[in-house]
């Protein structure tokens, strides 16, 4: 029972890869939406290094370190506040419009914090470019789950649902 089920797993993953570089689409699709992960963890790594010349350029940062906090945090509050509005934004106009409107928080929040001239306007920066990650973190699996099943890969699907069952019964897909 157990070769079966190993068998029967790895053509499902053939099958998977093989339909994956036969439409590259999906590849691209996920590459492209993807990218709203790896914005998230870069832009909460890269304050760490960025703070430093914060404190230089701004005398007041350096001073205060609840300042520093609160630039520090707002990405991750933005984020919070930016997965809520989009959970509702995907619902209302759509996956695709959901993910541009993230990138183009992204842009704006980035020009932002480059025209700053004081750390206020760092704050609203990060805060624009947190309701972006927000967006993207809440539409991007979302979106890819939803084109690649009109292309066949769907990401677990019976083969997920035959580990779990393996796991607690005899069941099977």
């Amino acid at each position: 029972m157990v070769e079966e089920a190993s068998k029967s797993e790895q053509i499902n993953i053939t099958e998977v890869w093989t339909t994956t570089w036969e439409t590259p689409y999906i590849m691209r699709l996920a590459l492209s939406a993807g990218i709203g992960g790896l914005l998230f963890g870069y832009n909460t790594g890269v304050i760490a290094g960025a703070l430093l010349y914060i404190k230089e350029e701004f005398g007041e940062v350096d001073n205060k370190t609840w300042l520093q906090e609160i630039i520090v945090s707002m990405t991750v509050a933005g984020a919070i506040v930016g997965a809520a509005i989009g959970g509702w934004y995907n619902d209302k106009f759509g996956r695709r419009m959901s993910v541009l409107i993230a990138d183009v928080l992204f842009l704006l929040g980035a020009l932002v914090m480059v025209i700053a001239h004081a750390p206020w306007v760092i704050i609203l920066g990060r805060l624009l470019v947190g309701f972006g990650v927000g967006m993207a973190s809440m539409t991007s699996p979302l979106y890819i789950s939803e084109m690649s099943h009109r292309h066949r890969v769907h990401g677990g699907g019976c083969w997920e649902s035959r580990r779990f069952q393996r796991s607690f019964s005899s069941a099977s897909c």
